[in-house]
């Protein structure tokens, strides 16, 4: 491999690996620092049922800081984790859209039968001036 010596940085990808490992690159095993965040995806990576509790096994490698003389460990936040909450809000947002609906309808009902007394009310006031005019051009006619 030949390079200029003006380069500060190399970039570089071993294809073949030869008989002996290279010192510092090759001659150990780093843990991958990053696993799989959703928890459908580490459910798969993991061969886990829908009862098994995802949040054991959400991340291979966890970083561990000591504090106070404790040590906690920190794991990414799992997306799409089913929790009780979650099921709650559901329910909730469930329940209400069925209220909406469920009132709308009555609603609509409670206007419709106003609409249609309108309607009978407006036919009866019609009937009667009508039945005016018929009386008055009736009595017209007799006197002339």
């Amino acid at each position: 491999c030949i390079v200029s010596p003006d380069l500060a940085v190399l970039n570089l990808v071993i294809i073949k690996q030869g008989p002996e490992p290279i010192p510092g690159l090759t001659d150990k095993e780093l843990p991958k620092l990053r696993g799989p965040k959703r928890a459908s995806k580490i459910r798969k990576l993991f061969n886990l049922s829908k009862e098994d509790d995802v949040r054991k096994y959400v991340n291979i490698y966890r970083r561990t800081t000591e504090k106070n003389g404790k040590t906690y460990s920190t794991a990414p936040k799992i997306q799409r984790l089913v929790t009780p909450t979650k099921l709650q809000r559901k329910r909730r947002v469930a329940a209400l859209k069925k209220g909406k609906i469920v009132k709308a309808k009555t609603a609509a009902a409670a206007y419709q039968k106003m609409l249609s007394s309108r309607i009978k009310e407006a036919k009866e006031r019609r009937s009667e001036s009508l039945a005016k005019r018929r009386a008055r051009s009736q009595s017209q006619a007799s006197d002339a």
